[in-house]
């Protein structure tokens, strides 16, 4: 079993990117997949379960105690793959990376990830920003990272970041950086932009995804576009980014680029015609 975070800046388009590999890897190269959502909004799972509002751990423990959480409440979607929810606090009360550290704890104690699980999928919450977010890094939960990035500034930005958080842990855990997974926004030379990234840190872009109206059109029909399009070039493109997971060696730790590197990166990129 390998266990997979996927990081990257807020509204990236994190979640769909993850979804959609998932639901790939299951329809595609059929391998038993497990996502356990770590964003508060417990929206990680949508398309996978066609819009089913999960009770979530957080949820459950406030509720009715820790003796009532088990794999019980792991929810079954397309293609089998399996679905929890970590939730979180009220807004504006409580530390929602907290409630992250809690539900994977939990959800181990439980034994919902079962042995004959291929991937167990940590879809986590925006930036690399506090200890709680970092714990499936920090505490060795995942093997490997994937970071969603495009070729905006700040989403490179962020990238840098978390893969400063991720050589901060790397040593004690083990975990190391896969690649870059660009999610296209189709700006001016952004293959280029995020190869060269990708390249200055140490690392690959392990796969372009073209952005491609008809992944909102799944999400509006509260699918992954595997299951809305499975014939389509998008859902192709899904395929090709889950089998290059699968088959990928390049684990590595990342090198950051200082501020006045990235910097000359972007302006370089910022004047390109």
């Amino acid at each position: 079993m390998k266990k997979i975070a996927i990081y990257g800046k807020g509204g990236i388009g994190k979640s769909t990117t993850q979804q959609n590999t998932a639901a790939a890897m299951a329809y595609f190269h059929n391998q038993k997949v497990f996502i356990h959502g770590c964003d508060p909004k417990a929206d990680s799972t949508r398309m996978i379960l066609g819009g089913m509002n999960q009770a979530t751990i957080m949820d459950m423990l406030r509720d009715s105690g820790a003796e009532k959480i088990s794999d019980k409440m792991v929810m079954a979607g397309f293609q089998g793959i399996r679905c929890v929810e970590s939730g979180g606090p009220e807004p504006g009360v409580g530390c929602a990376g907290r409630g992250v550290i809690t539900a994977i704890d939990l959800m181990e104690q439980s034994g919902a990830y079962t042995e004959d699980l291929d991937y167990v999928f940590y879809d986590v919450l925006g930036d690399v920003v506090c200890g709680g977010f970092a714990m499936p890094i920090r505490d060795g939960k995942a093997q490997e990272v994937y970071i969603v990035a495009s070729g905006e500034m700040m989403a490179v930005y962020a990238a840098n970041n978390i893969c400063k958080g991720l050589v901060k842990y790397a040593k004690q855990s083990g975990v190391r950086l896969g690649g870059i997974i660009c999610n296209s926004r189709k700006v001016d030379k952004e293959r280029e932009f995020v190869e060269e990234f990708a390249a200055a840190i140490g690392t690959q872009m392990i796969h372009f995804v073209p952005r491609d109206n008809i992944v909102q059109k799944a999400e509006f029909n509260r699918k992954t576009v595997i299951e809305f399009a499975p014939e389509s070039d998008q859902a192709k493109e899904y395929g090709e980014l889950a089998r290059k997971i699968i088959e990928n060696k390049m684990l590595v730790i990342p090198k950051p680029l200082n501020i006045d590197e990235l910097e000359s990166m972007v302006i370089k990129y910022g004047l390109c015609d």
